[in-house]
């Protein structure tokens, strides 16, 4: 059975591809959830146009990431963590630190899309990969200070 992909499925294709599947997949799988369509002269039409509007809300989606990045590109956050006299933290930052720092700028990223450059385990900067879309990843740096030190 030929069919046309409305979103991209592991192991079986992207979006807007056309592929052959087994018919039972197809039918009581792909087709009844709004997976699929079938690849028939009508649909196949219909392609073109389903490609011009996926591309343009993509186009849209980056803008706006890109706005987004714009925001967070010379901002400088500050990371409060409970530390030793020595500089070591009890414990480690982590994205979801990282996140909870960009909220307060306004910007709401979720921590699975934050990459963290190593395990911050002491005091100081470090930059941290922001990874909005595959084409739109920003860096931001990070301070990691003391919790109740002069610094804040």
């Amino acid at each position: 059975m030929n069919i046309i992909l409305l979103e991209h499925i592991e192991k079986v294709g992207a979006k807007h591809d056309v592929v052959k599947v087994k018919d039972g997949y197809g039918r009581n799988y792909l087709l009844p959830k709004g997976l699929a369509i079938v690849a028939n002269r009508t649909n196949l039409a219909r392609l073109e146009g389903l490609k011009k509007q996926a591309s343009k809300k993509e186009s849209a989606v980056i803008e706006a990431f890109k706005e987004v990045a714009a925001k967070i590109a010379g901002a400088r956050l500050k990371v409060t963590a409970k530390a030793g006299e020595s500089g070591r933290l009890f414990g480690s930052v982590t994205a979801q630190h990282v996140s909870n720092a960009l909220k307060e700028l306004g910007v709401d990223a979720d921590k699975r899309i934050i990459e963290m450059p190593e395990e911050v385990k002491e005091l100081g900067t470090y930059t941290a990969t922001v990874k909005f879309h595959p084409e739109v990843v920003q860096e931001v740096q990070f301070e990691v200070v003391a919790e109740g030190s002069d610094a804040e």
